[in-house]
């Protein structure tokens, strides 16, 4: 009988780092640094601010991970979403290129800190590629390709039969291989990097949300429902999982969504024929869709948009609509788990790092690209409040202006992204 599809993300059934018994915190504590949110960049300032033996406390709603950190695709990937060149144009030469030097070396950090915490997470450092679905998406890699090597950036551009042969499709004739980047199980590493930071000296407490903050003299309390934390600084690293008025984060973002579905393990040639070299994939598409296995041979489907709510039917045939088109020779395949993940998006797609008040430090809008961002962010966070500069953050710490109209940018998102789903669905838009 074939399994049924369950509303479970695959990343928390089958991650090798085990989720460890963080307490609730229940009393009132008094600290160097305060750290809200136990996602990729509240973890990896704790780990980073612990190792300069700075006494940190990081406070989580729920479960480590919770929130998008661990629900992602799994792509450690360079730089921004947009290229490099679109990145200047947004923010300026120096900063522009500031955000271009340091995301491009994000996954080194990444599996660097993989690898000196022994981290389980099935990573996978053969890259990632980009896939041009199109003629258009063909262009927008070749103008890619130019301007990242024109940066150093060790990419190639795939095409003809090493293209078919590396992607495990016939219907892409063009892809950019980015040799810096790889695949890793998110929450695998967002557990791991909580096992580093605990190790590192940090304390972590979960199911502590924090409830507000106020000023306490001239330090910041942080209150939850159990307890408080007293401290000089205060990050905070809520992301696209911000949900409380107080907290000034919510100003600077809007949310979206991104859903997945992972099959069954495959097996058998037309399965090994998918990306053979264990490459995370992603295409041109206006409404990307992401492609993937995972150690056991699930291939891994995903696109923008919320499934939470969809009927199950819908998105077993969206994801059979775009595995057939891809790759037909697997037949029918039967889909195991499906997930919705939330992301924080800007309007021109960078992100943002900024002091809403002296002493508290925040970041937001990654776009998709949280792994990577999440942990430099962190490093850069921790090096700031420990010197006083701020040269490892991909940006300069700012005062940026709050987003207008988020709701309508949110519902305008979801509404592309459904009515393009529908189309796949109906063969309009493969």
């Amino acid at each position: 009988m074939p399994t049924p599809l369950s509303e479970r993300c695959l990343w928390h059934q089958t991650s090798a780092e085990t989720p460890l018994d963080y307490p609730v915190l229940a009393s009132h504590e008094e600290v160097d640094v305060c750290v809200v949110g136990g996602g990729i960049t509240g973890l990896s300032t704790a780990m980073h601010l612990a190792e300069k033996d700075i006494k940190t406390t990081l406070l989580e709603a729920g479960d480590i991970p919770s929130g998008g950190s661990g629900r992602s695709v799994g792509l450690v990937n360079a730089g921004l979403w947009i290229p490099p060149d679109d990145i200047v144009a947004a923010l300026g030469k120096e900063n522009g290129e500031r955000v271009n030097t340091i995301l491009g070396g994000a996954p080194s950090k990444v599996f660097e800190i993989i690898e000196g915490h022994a981290i389980q997470c099935d990573a996978t450092r053969t890259g990632t590629l980009h896939l041009g679905h199109n003629a258009k998406g063909c262009q927008e890699l070749a103008r890619r390709r130019d301007q990242l090597q024109h940066r150093g950036a060790p990419v190639t551009l795939l095409e003809g039969e090493e293209c078919e042969r590396m992607t495990g499709t016939s219907q892409i004739h063009t892809a950019l291989l980015d040799e810096r980047a790889g695949t890793i199980n998110p929450c695998g590493y967002t557990r791991g990097l909580a096992r580093a930071a605990a190790n590192s000296g940090a304390t972590l407490y979960c199911h502590s949300a924090a409830t507000g903050i106020e000023r306490h003299g001239d330090r910041w309390r942080v209150m939850t429902e159990g307890g408080s934390v007293t401290a000089n600084r205060v990050v905070m690293a809520t992301n696209a999982y911000t949900e409380d008025g107080w907290n000034q984060v919510r100003q600077h973002f809007f949310t979206g969504h991104f859903f997945q579905l992972a099959s069954e393990p495959l097996i058998g040639e037309a399965a090994d024929a998918i990306l053979p070299e264990k490459q995370g994939a992603w295409d041109t598409r206006t409404v990307l869709s992401s492609i993937r296995r995972d150690k056991e041979g699930r291939l891994i489907l995903g696109s923008l948009g919320k499934g939470e709510g969809k009927p199950l039917s819908y998105l077993t045939h969206w994801a059979d609509t775009i595995q057939n088109h891809y790759f037909p020779a697997l037949g029918s395949v039967r889909w195991q788990y499906t997930w919705t993940g939330k992301v924080a998006f800007t309007p021109d797609h960078t992100l943002r790092i900024f002091e809403p008040a002296p002493g508290i430090l925040s970041a937001t809008g990654y776009n998709g690209r949280g792994i990577t961002t999440g942990t430099v962010v962190g490093q850069g966070f921790a090096h700031y409040i420990a010197k006083g500069d701020d040269s490892l953050l991909p940006l300069p710490v700012s005062q940026p202006k709050p987003i207008k109209v988020r709701p309508l940018w949110s519902c305008a998102y979801e509404g592309g992204f459904s009515l393009y789903h529908a189309g796949q669905c109906l063969r309009v838009l493969i």
